[in-house]
């Protein structure tokens, strides 16, 4: 195994999590506190890439009485704006960012300025300096920004330990029935125990590699997706789908170069379709790995905690895989596109100025 940025980064979260849960407990509750008095309407999840699926597995998990949750990605926000600023009621808008600099990134915190001055901002960064980190709206609506442990502003290319601790960081904010500060340790101990065996998983490289979950296991999977598919730099095609969905004509991506991988939910009611669509596939294609990834029982088994942030631990053989992966193909797992094409931090998007 050659040394990485990336190696360190995935291997990293265990203790991320556990350094991060008393300071996240302490700011989380007074975000709550904030997010009641301010009441919100809507919450908007925003990000781009791996930090837009944030929101998209965080608006299909938390449920109950409270505001409305909204997946709107920054790339459709900056493209589109009237799906914001035409949304009725008072809104809170969360946006993640690892660099907090992103050409979106910069497009929303001025679209919002301009036009939406009345919305709230939770800013959710890895990096202290960036845009997103210092912003500060023209008001009436108010700011709040979250930095992470420097550790999660990941130098490889790759998101891994800022996609997870954002994922939790925003959970416990948004959830009031997470506690960070009881779940992030039992969650450390749960990755800590799991991560030394997927470095080890006889699992050769796909030409196809296709991830499959439920609700919220849903963004899991496309971020799973997106991970192999970077750090082999295109050359493992991957898929992603919810476990339902997938019958409904992507099923048609299967071919005999292809490994699946089905995250197995923790709830049970939601796992019976899970493991049916496992069995499924492997009766229709006895020749190709099928992966059920889950609690006890499962190909690869995780040592869930209960909580809701056992989202976090799924998309870990997925990281751990691409990295194997890209560095079987001779890639630079830290860069695997040296510099051409996709780069760390996505800049050189031309923004264009809206009138409402």
């Amino acid at each position: 195994m050659m040394s990485s940025f990336t190696f360190d980064e995935i291997n990293a979260q265990p203790g991320i999590w556990r350094d991060w849960a008393a300071p996240l407990a302490s700011r989380a509750a007074g975000i709550r506190e904030w997010i009641a008095a301010r009441a919100p309407r809507e919450i908007w999840l925003s990000g781009a890439g791996t930090s837009a699926y944030i929101g998209e597995a965080l608006a299909r998990q938390i449920t109950g009485e409270g505001p409305l949750l909204l997946p709107l990605a920054t790339t459709d926000l900056v493209a589109r704006p009237g799906l914001g600023a035409n949304r009725p009621g008072p809104a809170l808008s969360v946006q993640f960012g690892r660099s907090g600099n992103s050409s979106e990134t910069v497009g929303l915190i001025d679209l919002l300025d301009a036009h939406m001055p009345g919305v709230d901002r939770l800013n959710i960064t890895c990096n202290p300096d960036s845009a997103l980190a210092t912003s500060q709206g023209p008001g009436p609506g108010e700011t709040q920004a979250i930095i992470l442990p420097p550790a999660t502003h990941d130098r490889g290319f790759a998101m891994t330990s800022s996609f997870t601790t954002m994922y939790l960081t925003a959970l416990a904010c948004l959830d009031a029935g997470f506690d960070a500060g009881a779940a992030l340790p039992a969650l450390s101990d749960a990755a800590a125990a799991v991560l030394p065996g997927l470095w080890s998983l006889d699992a050769p490289r796909p030409e196809r590699a296709i991830f499959l979950g439920s609700g919220e296991l849903t963004g899991i999977a496309r971020e799973s997706a997106l991970k192999v598919l970077e750090l082999t730099a295109g050359r493992t095609l991957t898929q992603w789908d919810s476990t339902l969905g997938f019958r409904h004509g992507p099923k048609a991506a299967v071919d005999g170069a292809t490994a699946v991988f089905v995250m197995i939910h923790p709830d049970p009611q939601t796992a019976r379709y899970d493991m049916d669509l496992a069995a499924e596939i492997r009766r229709q294609f006895p020749d190709i790995s099928v992966t059920t990834i889950g609690g006890e029982g499962c190909d690869i088994a995780l040592d869930l905690t209960g909580t809701a942030g056992d989202a976090v631990l799924y998309v870990l053989p997925a990281q751990v895989l691409a990295h194997r992966w890209s560095e079987a193909l001779g890639l630079p797992v830290d860069d695997p596109f040296a510099g051409r094409n996709l780069t760390r931090v996505v800049s050189g998007v031309k923004l264009y100025g809206w009138q409402r």
